[in-house]
């Protein structure tokens, strides 16, 4: 039996990637008994999305599947794959479908994740590609010849990844970056400048402050014009300038978006049976307001405290988890833990011109810790990251 009082129909996940995975899971694991649909507008079983910029571009891996089809029969997961969802019927609780069909729920899950950002105006040519899904990773591999000449437009982590991945296959690459710095946006100028000098030393051309103006070619792309005004013969090339939530299809539903649907602290919407949850959803936070964590580990802890809240199982006392999320390139991790924001004050603990380590502070408060090729020194700071320590604590010699 559900533990849902007044439960009416299945709880209908939308939106088939690692985010609707977890919340299956948890929603078994905390009791809930009854129906369970899953949504997706791809055909593919739900698949793990960091490894297209990596093993899966780079031709060494070519099946991210996160569950066999077991998995789903054996939890009684009723999968519709292969349909978008294009609204929803609050009033009479049903999820309209791309087909022309319903879907009756009791509760819905929204986990529609992200679409990734396009530059208007381009031309439609071969060899330019976006990267999102696992259809659009095979195709961008097949354009990856040793010896061409890439460009990578955004230096943002899918395009830092790209462009690692391009040069581990041989090619000339070169990285462009609107910003001062290769993810200065997300690290701030100070450390995304360490992560630019890696780049670099592994031949990557990385331009940072400019962007792209336009492409040519005949059917194919040839040549790219920068924003300086700088001409490139390209063979390839991949844009990776951000992505947006997949929220369209809640027009006119009544549930409210913002850069995200709007949650509560637990993935509850405005509608007591409509939740959020992964890179789509805006949970409240104690301090900051409504913000979206687009990484990796915050999807399962987000189906944790959902399903508990769900199923009211859950421990309202759990304290928060800290964030943690990573980057591999070159063969090493960026990893990080803790809330970054480009404007902390950074703190280089460690910098050997290769590998290095960032506390940062906000208020005199730690704040998060990032590193490259410094596991041990990353994960050992979580307790501290949680309690927010003053970081002169940390940085006063021994």
């Amino acid at each position: 039996m559900s533990n849902r009082a007044g439960a009416d129909g299945p709880v209908v996940i939308v939106g088939a990637g690692l985010a609707a995975v977890r919340a299956i899971e948890e929603l078994r694991q905390s009791g809930y008994d009854d129906g369970l649909v899953l949504v997706g507008d791809e055909t593919h079983l739900p698949y793990d999305r960091p490894p297209l910029s990596k093993d899966v571009v780079r031709g060494e891996n070519d099946d991210t599947t996160l569950r066999p089809q077991e998995f789903y029969d054996e939890q009684r997961v009723d999968l519709r794959l292969g349909t978008a969802a294009t609204g929803l019927d609050r009033e009479r609780k049903v999820l309209l479908l791309a087909d022309g069909s319903e879907i009756a729920y009791g509760d819905l899950i929204v986990a529609t994740g992200l679409r990734p950002r396009r530059i208007p105006g381009l031309p439609d040519l071969a060899g330019v590609h976006v990267l999102r899904s696992v259809d659009e990773s095979r195709a961008l591999r097949a354009d990856l010849r040793p010896g061409a000449r890439a460009l990578v437009v955004g230096a943002g982590f899918i395009g830092c990844e790209l462009a690692a991945s391009m040069r581990a296959l041989g090619l000339d690459v070169v990285l462009v970056e609107p910003q001062p710095a290769p993810l200065a946006s997300v690290l701030g100028e100070q450390v995304g400048a360490l992560v630019g000098r890696l780049h670099a030393e592994e031949g990557v051309d990385v331009r940072a402050g400019v962007g792209l103006a336009s492409l040519s070619g005949d059917d194919r792309v040839r040549t790219a014009v920068l924003s300086d005004g700088t001409e490139l013969s390209v063979d390839v090339v991949a844009i990776g300038i951000g992505s947006v939530p997949v929220t369209e299809w809640l027009d006119g539903s009544g549930v409210a978006v913002e850069n995200g649907v709007l949650c509560d602290e637990v993935g509850r919407t405005g509608d007591p049976h409509v939740w959020a949850i992964g890179d789509v959803a805006a949970w409240r936070h104690t301090v900051g307001g409504h913000k979206r964590v687009e990484h990796w580990s915050n999807a399962g802890d987000q189906a944790k405290i959902l399903a508990g809240a769900l199923t009211g199982t859950g421990d309202p006392e759990a304290p928060a988890q800290v964030p943690y999320f990573w980057s591999d390139q070159y063969g090493m991790k960026i990893q990080a833990l803790g809330t970054v924001s480009a404007s902390d004050d950074v703190h280089v603990v460690k910098d050997d011109g290769r590998k290095f380590v960032v506390y940062y502070s906000r208020g005199g408060a730690l704040t998060a810790v990032v590193g490259l090729g410094s596991a041990g020194a990353v994960m050992k700071m979580r307790a501290k990251v949680a309690a927010e320590v003053p970081v002169a604590d940390l940085l006063a010699p021994a």
